[in-house]
């Protein structure tokens, strides 16, 4: 039986933050490119967030050292009110793979918690069935269709809940819709202007094989 694994990074909740995006929990750490979320070189969560903020899916890639640009990353999130935790802090994997089918879920994050520390935030975003499924548990809440939001209240805060597919490349959806989706969202979340970043002619990783 594999070991508990306990969530490897702290809570990043800036001051400012309006929105708190969710995910599952981090892979092993021998899939990791740099000390954040969202680590593994394969994933595009951040080249989706440089489509949204840049129309540019390789603003936030170091292609030559297969790394993400962290400062800048830190730099958009501070600026734009963005904190990042998972919704559990606790884990057991299954089998060894970087799959939320394969963890066991030994102790949800208390979201509540993390909620009191940014008491502006007002808007949940979860990246994955396993995050909205957790999220859902938590709050007793509706679960949000993807691409879509449910409303709820908690501790007298109005609360908005996205559902945003996952930046997982084994989720059957094209990176430019996947973008598409995280761009209304933002948009709602009054984080980003109507056509701010925009770009027709964004080049996609896969466009250039990476």
């Amino acid at each position: 039986m594999n070991p508990i694994e306990k969530h490897p990074l702290q809570p990043f909740l800036p001051e400012n933050s309006r929105l708190l995006m969710l995910g599952s929990f981090p892979p092993a750490r021998k899939r990791w490119c740099m000390d954040f979320y969202y680590p593994n070189f394969n994933n595009d969560m951040w080249r989706i967030f440089g489509l949204c903020f840049y129309g540019d899916a390789l603003h936030f890639v170091n292609t030559g050292k297969k790394t993400f640009l962290l400062d800048d990353i830190i730099r958009l999130l501070k600026e734009k009110g963005i904190a990042l935790y998972d919704t559990a802090s606790a884990v057991r994997r299954i089998r060894n793979t970087a799959s939320d089918k394969d963890l066991e879920i030994i102790r949800p994050t208390d979201i509540g918690f993390l909620l009191r520390q940014i008491p502006q935030c007002d808007t949940l975003v979860t990246t994955g069935q396993k995050a909205t499924d957790l999220l859902t548990a938590y709050f007793g809440s509706t679960a949000p269709p993807v691409g879509g939001h449910v409303t709820f209240t908690y501790e007298d805060r109005l609360m908005r809940h996205f559902r945003m597919p996952s930046s997982s490349r084994a989720y059957p959806m094209k990176i430019g819709d996947k973008a598409s989706y995280y761009r209304q969202m933002f948009v709602a979340a009054r984080l980003l202007n109507v056509g701010e970043g925009a770009n027709p002619g964004a080049v996609f990783p896969s466009d250039k094989n990476i």
